[in-house]
């Protein structure tokens, strides 16, 4: 039988599980210390750990359970990772280098239901939720490979974008959260996260009552409900009047800039029309508009990249309606660059 991955446990429910086993909050601590600071992937090879607590540990959990299957480098320094589960499942984690630091895309879970008709990750039906220790394990997985490099870099950025529906697994992804924030784990501030959803307008309310105070981006991709069911069959379930709200309840309770994806989709919905119909629908709400240039995906033929003069007319619409726009700059453009790519294509190949 397959251990539960200790990377799961926050410190707190460390500390509750060894506490209830007879082994004192001391203890916890020199282990967390031990997994995130030291960062050892050996249970005995932790410094000053008590033998009989370690015993238990080896016993009942595993360091590791994730296994490299294959990594693509991209001449950007961009590396696109592909380990396999301990079921045989294979995942996505991204590592990408900004002048401000490392960042690391995440996934939440084993194929996607959303089913955004654009792209790679849901291609394949989701088939289960990951655990928190899994999604916790891509971001050690990815600092320990900086670690043997040797040049002393740390992952400094997270964002919960890769595949998968975060707020549809949310307690694993709220307990990712908690461990990967830890001031004596790898403290990496709340302000340095970002979740992306796809608009679960009653989770992003959940998220807006919870002490999870990291960034939230929602994508959106299209200006009204018929555009949007189109590209996004959730928007059914939840259209746009339902998700504003919760958006709006959002910034209410948070004070905290929300950030609205919106990938251009060339004839589609890239045209200045479509910016102005974006602009009434965003007013003067507390926003910033990330427009994505699109990844094509050969399964979504129907579907081209932007052009560039589209991409800066669509830019420029909004500036001049007085909203805070970025274009997000490309990463592995040389790689399987698009979430669910490199998945999609290893699962194709013939065994």
């Amino acid at each position: 039988m397959n251990k539960q991955s200790i990377y799961g446990l926050t410190k707190d429910q460390l500390a509750a599980w060894l506490l209830d086993r007879g082994h004192k909050r001391g203890r916890a601590e020199l282990v967390w210390e031990g997994l995130y600071r030291q960062r050892t992937t050996d249970f005995e090879a932790m410094n000053g750990v008590h033998p009989e607590c370690l015993a238990l540990l080896q016993e009942q959990f595993a360091i590791e359970t994730l296994e490299e299957h294959v990594r693509q480098e991209s001449i950007d320094g961009t590396i696109k990772f592909l380990f396999r589960l301990q079921d045989g499942n294979l995942i996505e984690t991204v590592l990408m280098r900004h002048k401000f630091g490392l960042s690391v895309c995440v996934t939440t879970q084993v194929g996607c239901n959303i089913g955004c008709s654009f792209c790679a990750s849901g291609l394949l039906k989701k088939s289960r939720d990951l655990t928190s220790g899994e999604i916790v394990e891509q971001v050690m997985k990815v600092q320990l490979h900086l670690d043997r490099q040797g040049k002393g870099e740390r992952v400094t950025h997270i964002v919960v974008m890769g595949i998968g529906e975060p707020f549809d697994n949310y307690e694993n992804m709220a307990d990712f959260l908690r461990v990967i924030q830890d001031p004596k784990g790898l403290a990496i501030g709340p302000r340095h996260i970002t979740v992306s959803t796809s608009g679960l307008a009653d989770k992003i309310i959940e998220f807006a009552d919870s002490d999870l105070q990291v960034n939230l981006a929602v994508s959106l991709h299209a200006p009204n409900n018929e555009l949007r069911t189109r590209i996004m069959k959730i928007n059914k379930a939840i259209p746009l009047e339902k998700l504003m709200a919760a958006i709006d309840y959002y910034l209410e309770q948070t004070n905290r800039r929300l950030t609205i994806e919106y990938i251009l989709l060339k004839g589609v919905n890239d045209g200045t029309e479509h910016a102005q119909e974006l602009a009434d629908l965003l007013g003067d709400r507390f926003v910033n508009v990330n427009l994505i240039p699109y990844n094509p995906v050969d399964e979504h033929s129907q579907y081209q990249r932007s052009e560039q003069d589209s991409v800066l007319a669509f830019y420029d619409a909004l500036k001049k309606r007085g909203l805070s726009v970025s274009v997000r700059l490309e990463h592995g453009a040389d790689i399987d660059a698009a979430c669910g790519q490199l998945r999609s294509k290893q699962l194709k190949r013939p065994s």
